[in-house]
């Protein structure tokens, strides 16, 4: 399929429902072809043969994220089937477990961080090699307004978000010289099937009936999905390099990327002169 992502390999994780399917759906329209990852293999087959039908390239991976032999396995079949990903997008996670810090299950909370930091610092890891060594590459990472709120009783959401913000800035920073960009992208509220989790975890449901009613209202409203087509876009003008003098920051949808990337543009002038 022809597009500005025409040539390339595009790993998507979180690919088969929600924001990971939209996003892996319309990287495949501009052209990319698309290793989609998850464990539900079933889910990730069927958004493939989505993009077949429609005249793109897409594999489904079954991969537990949080396990490096399987991570390398995943990006050792985009290899072989598509070339080195020169895109990753990170998208897994998960809203559990709720309460406070001191009741919430331990290996429960510390699994949360599994998804949230080790699965994208393993596929950074896995990937990144080969995107310095071909000097171009891009990874973005799908973040969470709850980075910037204190929302009590969602301590392990909020901590492992934030954590990947600061790992998304740590590794622009070391690829910057090897012209790879890594980004965190906030992808806006739309009830996914990880919001209809949240709605029916008997804990949240004890701990955050405000969290309720929000999703509640974000069912009725217009426009009830428009984050999902807004993120993906998001995803794409990124991949296709648009913005590559942002790297290393942190946006919500609704920010005003372009006149960010007029004040990096004119400060990069003017330290050059």
């Amino acid at each position: 399929m022809a597009g500005r992502l025409a040539g390339q390999s595009a790993l998507v994780t979180g690919a088969g429902r929600g924001f990971g399917r939209s996003i892996a759906l319309r990287l495949a329209a501009e052209g990319a072809a698309v290793t989609l990852v998850s464990r539900s293999a079933g889910q990730l087959e069927a958004v493939a043969e989505e993009i077949r039908a429609a005249g793109g390239q897409a594999i489904a991976v079954a991969t537990d994220v949080t396990d490096p032999m399987q991570v390398r396995a995943a990006c050792d079949a985009a290899r072989a089937a598509h070339g080195a990903p020169s895109l990753l997008v990170s998208n897994a996670g998960v809203p559990w477990p709720f309460g406070p810090v001191w009741e919430t299950d331990i290996e429960k909370w510390w699994a949360a961080q599994g998804v949230h930091i080790r699965a994208p610092y393993l596929f950074m890891h896995e990937l990144m090699p080969d995107m310095i060594a071909a000097r171009r590459g891009r990874v973005i990472c799908i973040s969470a307004i709850a980075t910037k709120l204190t929302l009590p009783f969602l301590s392990a959401y909020s901590v492992g978000k934030a954590a990947l913000n600061k790992l998304v800035e740590m590794a622009a920073e070391e690829a910057r010289s090897h012209n790879v960009q890594v980004f965190a992208v906030e992808p806006g509220f739309v009830v996914t099937q990880l919001a209809e989790d949240t709605y029916n975890d008997p804990d949240a449901r004890k701990w955050m009936p405000h969290m309720l009613d929000y999703l509640d209202q974000g069912r009725g409203r217009e426009d009830a999905e428009g984050d999902l087509e807004r993120t993906a876009e998001r995803c794409a003008v990124l991949a296709a390099g648009d913005y590559d003098i942002l790297s290393g920051r942190y946006m919500e949808l609704p920010d005003p990327i372009d006149g960010w990337k007029r004040e990096a543009e004119l400060a990069a002038k003017e330290v050059v002169a």
